[in-house]
């Protein structure tokens, strides 16, 4: 197999795109990609070119050659992924997704984005790609990127390698950052038309699930979230406090977040002393006294949230041992066709913790992985000193789902810190509708809907987690952003002509009437002059 998807994988699809035999699945057209853990390459097709590595903004597209050992997995699991498929047809050159056109009189098109994560920064590039189309992105913080650089762990330097085709993005010809500006605080969605002719919301999913259960709000118990944005220098999470004198931590919930977070804290700090972790944290992390992270998830392998490349480097950690229980490893993988996206994936998940069963352990500090347990307290008395766990049995509902179901049998682990990792949820945005329950903007793919009426809000649009939800990938906000814009553009290219907008000469003199003397923004919103009048 000439070329190899490896674990830094991040679903943008752009090796897709550049792949001219069309070898790498599944693509963004195809049903199975949102969902997909990872993209493959086809061993039999593929003609050894190097453009998807070329392509690639992670660096995770390398020849088979050049793996290193404990990366060798990587080509049985792009091999595996077609020994299960239906013989495809291979064009000439893979399909690559075309964006809606305007109408020439709408080439004045000026858009406004909320947000600068990947959701917002693809659909930047998007317009972008349009005659004389302006974009603005406005950000509450004084620096871009969103989760991109503040969700990601500091020692994935492939992942955050992504941020680089952002600046590349950024460089655009019609392209203006706007820092340090909250919308619907500093600026209404109202104000932003006047002087836009449509609205991109792209403020992803910034507030964390709770557990609901006693003693969530204990000192010592703390969103995973926040813990990751502390270590990555978030500037409104820099100055928060956390114990680590404790021997023991548990995170609950089993999805990449929680996996990077309990590598994070059993990697000796002289490892994390040349990535990009925040200083603080690094001086944190020299006096911690963690030896253990147990991580709980309420049901099985099979659904557990981490991904197959997460889990592979998590293994292939030196720093600790990565252990599991026997009795709650069952025999055979459980494939249940309505829950699992990805078979082949599923069952490698699968044999890689049957594989820990047996494993030597030579660290001195370790990671246990614990399946088929739910929190049901947080005990202490002016801090965390435990946690109770419940276990659980599963079944399989009607609806062919698997069911965690609580058994009676309680269990208490003593520990100082517990961090809460089960998911993001969105926050609602001054102005538009909501849907609370599922934390996501009412829309028609991107397109903004009153839910009552079921008309469209004029002049709103939505990408990336919220419009969809927090599922997906870093790079899987591409096809959703595409999605978004075309929608979007197809809706102006309907009118006769593009109303007046007012321009950027007086959204700066607004913007210097509502901030404070200190924030006013600079002449320019070019990202180059924000940074330096920022530095002053």
């Amino acid at each position: 197999m000439p070329y190899v998807v490896t674990q830094s994988c991040c679903n943008d699809a752009s090796c897709v795109y550049a792949c001219p035999v069309n070898c790498i699945h599944p693509t963004p057209d195809e049903p199975d990609f949102q969902r997909a853990e990872m993209l493959y390459i086809d061993p039999v097709a593929c003609m050894d070119c190097g453009a998807c590595a070329e392509a690639c903004p992670t660096g995770a597209i390398v020849p088979h050659t050049k793996l290193a050992a404990d990366e060798r997995i990587f080509v049985d699991l792009n091999a595996d992924f077609y020994k299960t498929q239906p013989v495809r047809e291979r064009p000439a050159m893979a399909p690559v997704a075309i964006g809606g056109t305007v109408l020439p009189e709408a080439r004045r098109l000026r858009v406004a984005i909320v947000g600068s994560g990947p959701a917002a920064l693809y659909a930047a590039d998007e317009l972008l790609a349009q005659p004389g189309v302006r974009v603005n992105v406005f950000e509450r913080l004084d620096q871009p990127h969103g989760l991109a650089k503040h969700g990601v762990a500091p020692d994935h330097r492939g992942t955050r390698q992504i941020t680089g085709l952002f600046d590349t993005i950024a460089g655009q010809s019609g392209f203006e950052y706007v820092l340090g500006v909250t919308v619907g605080r500093d600026v209404t969605h109202a104000e932003l038309l006047q002087h836009h002719h449509a609205v991109i919301y792209a403020v992803g999913a910034s507030a964390d699930r709770r557990l609901g259960i006693p003693g969530e709000s204990l000192p010592g118990s703390a969103s995973a979230t926040d813990f990751v944005a502390w270590y990555n220098g978030h500037p409104e999470h820099r100055d928060r406090q956390y114990d680590l004198s404790h021997e023991r931590a548990v995170i609950v919930g089993n999805g990449n977040v929680a996996l990077d977070v309990a590598r994070i804290l059993t990697t000796d700090p002289a490892g994390l002393a040349g990535t990009d972790i925040a200083p603080h944290a690094l001086a944190a992390l020299r006096e911690s006294r963690i030896r253990e992270v147990v991580v709980l998830g309420r049901r099985g392998i099979g659904q557990a949230a981490f991904t197959v490349p997460e889990l592979i480097g998590l293994r292939n950690h030196t720093g600790a041992d990565l252990v599991v229980r026997p009795n709650e490893i069952p025999d055979e993988p459980h494939l249940d066709s309505a829950a699992v996206a990805d078979e082949v994936g599923d069952r490698t998940k699968y044999l890689l913790v049957q594989s820990l069963i047996d494993r030597p352990q030579r660290a001195d500090r370790r990671i246990e992985l614990r399946f088929k347990v739910s929190p049901v307290e947080i005990t202490g008395d002016n801090a965390v000193s435990a946690i109770t766990i419940e276990h659980n049995d599963l079944t399989v509902d009607t609806l062919g789902q698997v069911r965690a179901v609580p058994t009676g049998e309680h269990e208490i682990i003593a520990t100082g810190m517990v961090l809460r990792a089960i998911g993001y949820r969105g926050e609602p945005v001054a102005g538009l509708p909501f849907y609370p329950g599922l934390g996501i903007i009412p829309n028609e793919t991107g397109r903004v809907v009153d839910p009552i009426t079921g008309r469209a809000v004029p002049g709103a649009y939505v990408a990336g987690w919220i419009k969809r939800g927090p599922t997906g990938f870093l790079g899987t906000n591409k096809s959703c952003s595409q999605e978004t814009v075309a929608v979007l553009l197809d809706d102006l290219s309907k009118s006769p002509e593009l109303p007046v907008v007012q321009g950027d000469r007086a959204l700066r003199a607004l913007l210097a009437q509502r901030l404070p003397a200190t924030q006013k923004p600079p002449r320019s919103f070019g990202a180059s002059a924000l940074a330096r009048w920022r530095r002053r």
